[in-house]
Order: structure tokens, then C-alpha cells, then sequence
């Protein structure tokens, strides 16, 4: 495979060890994520405490259907302008957003209605938001350097949440609602600061043509059907969550109910899935591969193998392979996210981000649903074992594919 060109630079950026800028944009977006945990718990816990299980969980699940709905229109207009200003507009109306929830509850006590607006309008600006963000990467730092920058976002994006989740019962339980909607409203803030002060593109993307956007979802397709390479990543990475989401997020309690270890087992398999994920995001800084999509597929066949060790063993075989599925996760993330920003075309990386982000919206219910009817009609084990080789069976594609064996993003000597 030829060198990846960058886009049209606009200014040097400096070595990535180096980039004030871009840490600083890191350290700030990961300040956004906590926020962003804090509030997710805020939002379930009242809900759950004003209305009944079912309606609790339409409240949490509300803001994913219009975000399925509208994210292809997010896709086209975050190829056809200017993705810094789509963000900071975004960031502000969810501050809006914010601040009328707080506002309310402080006047009155929360209620199902308030709950459902706030996630329907998060989701929505959601849609909006996350395909030009997508894009912020290609727009910082040099090709070569997009896995470095990978592995510090996630790695910080993942401590932010963490904290932030840790924080969020915390501050509920003390603030309520309105308290929780006044610390995301900040953490937002400072991201709108940034943007509109600070981060400024080193590189321009290549923009799509005005046109209708229905024409424009059309031709993003359309796409997909003449580029095999982006065909390819798109579809892969579009099923990654679809395999590793039901088994980790119903089929580690549903092990841990069966073998009667109970609740904290499941706390302290989900740990492990995180502290796996940092390491191995961290490790690709450390110890970069040569072959980054080579390296990131393969170890998604390890992950595979981890899923299916799920379902059978004693406790600690489980906590292992929780343990491996998180390294494995965190690893392929940072460096297919790193391929995928650095060989799609930038006239159309908005949309194919979509594209992959739509599989989770749209079949992960179902994904949901079909590993609990496997169990629940057959042994345990089983729907481990086939999301599992599922996973495995999904790699052979990419790496049967030359170009991914292949390529390297690093700079030419």
C-alpha cells in the first residue's frame, strides 16, 4: 500500500509527545466524559425512583432512537462543514439543555416528562454532534500520529468515566437531579471555551458537494459499493459491539446469578474490563505493532476466544477473560479508530463514522434480546460460545484482506 497523505496542512503541528494543544483538548474532552457518567447515572437513578422498571427504562433507552433516526444527516453535514463549529453549537444547546432541566427541578420536583425531553434531546444532539467529532482527529495531528492520540484520548476518555461514574451516585444522592445537570452543564462549558478559543484545525478535509442530504446519505453508500477497503472497515467495525456488548453487559450477570457468586462479581468482572481496556490502550503507545489494522483484527479473534470463556469455568477463568476481552478491546480500538481516520476518504469520513456507530443503535436491542433467548432455551454456555465465534468468524474478512495485512500508518524513513 502507498503512504497515507495527509490532508491539505494548514499548520505544522509539533511532535505529539510535544502537542500542548491536542493534550489539552484530550485532558478537556475527558473532563466532558465524566460529566457526561455523572449525569447517566443521575438520569437512571431518578428514574427509577419516580416511575416504575419499564417506563425507568424507556427514560434511559429514550435518546437512542432519534439518534438511530438522524445520525446519517449528521454524517453529511459533518462532511460538508465546518466540523468545529457543528461541535460548538451542539456543545451549547446540550448546556441549554442542562441548564432548563436544573432549572425546572429546582422549581418543581422532577417528573417522567422532564426525564424523557432531556434524553430525547441528548440523543438528538447526539446524532449531530458525534460524526464531526469523529472527524476532529484527522484534522489535529499527522496520520502517522493518530494512534498515539487514540491511546491517550481513550485511555483519558475511559479514567474521565470512570471517575465520573464513581462521582455521579455521590452527587445525586446529595444535589439531586439539578445538582448532577448543573456539573455536566459545566464540564460542557469548558468545552465550548475550548473550541471557541483554543483548538483551531492543522488540517483541511476534503468537503463534500452541496447537495440534498438525502442525495448525500445516498452517495455515502454509494460509496461504500465502489471502495472494497472502506467496505470492508465499515462493516467490521460496525459488528465489533454487537458480539462482546450482549455477553458482557446481560451474560456476565446472568453467570454470575446461575453460580450463585453474586452482585460483586459482577462489579469486579466489569473492573477488570476496564482496567483491561486502559492497559490496552495505554500499550499502544508503549509498544506500537508495525501493521496496525494486521495487529488490531487479530487481537479481536483473541477477544472472540475470551467471549466463549465466559461462559464456562470457575470464577477466576471468568475474571481472566474479562480481563483479556478489555486489553483486547482497548488495543483493536485505538488502532482500527486510527486506520479507519487515516485511509477513508475525508469527504466522506463523516458518514462512514455513522455508519458504524448506526449498528449499536439499531441491532444491538436485538442483539440483546437474541442472547438471552439462547440461554434461556439452551445451556449457559451456548450463547457465549456463538457471539464468540461470531466475533471470530466476522475477522476472517479484514484479514483475508491484503491491504489490512499490510499497511502501516507510520511516516516513510
Amino acid at each position: 500500500m502507498s503512504a497515507v497523505t495527509d490532508p491539505v496542512q494548514l499548520a505544522e503541528p509539533p511532535a505529539f509527545r510535544r502537542d500542548r494543544l491536542v493534550h489539552a483538548w484530550i485532558g478537556v474532552k475527558a473532563l466532558s466524559d465524566a460529566g457526561d457518567a455523572l449525569w447517566t447515572i443521575a438520569l437512571a437513578w431518578t428514574a427509577v425512583q419516580i416511575a416504575s422498571p419499564a417506563v425507568a427504562g424507556l427514560i434511559v433507552a429514550a435518546g437512542t432512537v432519534p439518534r438511530a433516526v438522524i445520525l446519517l444527516f449528521g454524517g453529511v453535514i459533518a462532511d460538508r462543514s465546518d466540523a468545529r463549529r457543528v461541535m460548538l453549537l451542539f456543545n451549547v444547546l446540550r448546556v441549554g439543555v442542562l441548564v432548563a432541566v436544573a432549572a425546572w427541578v429546582l422549581a418543581t420536583p422532577p417528573t417522567v416528562a422532564v426525564l424523557l425531553f432531556a434524553a430525547i434531546a441528548f440523543g438528538v444532539c447526539d446524532a449531530f454532534y458525534e460524526p464531526s467529532a469523529g472527524t476532529i482527529a484527522r484534522q489535529l495531528v499527522r496520520a502517522s500520529d493518530l494512534p498515539s492520540y487514540g491511546a491517550a484520548a481513550q485511555t483519558a476518555s475511559r479514567l474521565g468515566t470512570m471517575a465520573g461514574a464513581a462521582l455521579g451516585g455521590v452527587i445525586v444522592a446529595h444535589a439531586g437531579l439539578g445538582g448532577s445537570a448543573g456539573v455536566n452543564a459545566l464540564t460542557f462549558s469548558l468545552v465550548v471555551a475550548f473550541l471557541a478559543i483554543w483548538l483551531r484545525p492543522r488540517f483541511r478535509l476534503a468537503r463534500a458537494d452541496r447537495e440534498s442530504t438525502l442525495r448525500g446519505i445516498g452517495r455515502g453508500f454509494a460509496h461504500l459499493g465502489t471502495h472494497p477497503t472502506t467496505r470492508t472497515l465499515v462493516l467490521a467495525l460496525s459488528g465489533l459491539n454487537l458480539a462482546v456488548g450482549p455477553a458482557v453487559g446481560i451474560g456476565l450477570a446472568l453467570r454470575a446469578h446461575d453460580e450463585g457468586w453474586g452482585a460483586q462479581a459482577v462489579g469486579l468482572f466489569e473492573a477488570l474490563l476496564g482496567l483491561g481496556a486502559a492497559l490496552g490502550a495505554v500499550s499502544v503507545a508503549r509498544w506500537r505493532p508495525r501493521h496496525e489494522a494486521l495487529s488490531g483484527f487479530t487481537a479481536l479473534v483473541v477477544q472472540g476466544a475470551g467471549i466463549a470463556a465466559l461462559g464456562i469455568g470457575p470464577v477466576w477463568t471468568v475474571g481472566t477473560a474479562a480481563f483479556v476481552i478489555g486489553v483486547t478491546a482497548g488495543y483493536a480500538s485505538v488502532l482500527l479508530s486510527a486506520t479507519f481516520s487515516a485511509t477513508v476518504d475525508t469527504a466522506y469520513l463523516g458518514r462512514m463514522g455513522s455508519l458504524t456507530r448506526l449498528g449499536d443503535d439499531c441491532l444491538m436491542p436485538l442483539a440483546m434480546a437474541g442472547f438471552g433467548m439462547l440461554a434461556s432455551a439452551t445451556a449457559l454456555w451456548v450463547p457465549f460460545a456463538v457471539f464468540g465465534g461470531a466475533m471470530m468468524t466476522l475477522m476472517v474478512l479484514p484479514l483475508s484482506n491484503r491491504t489490512f495485512r499490510t499497511m502501516s500508518l507510520r511516516s516513510p524513513a
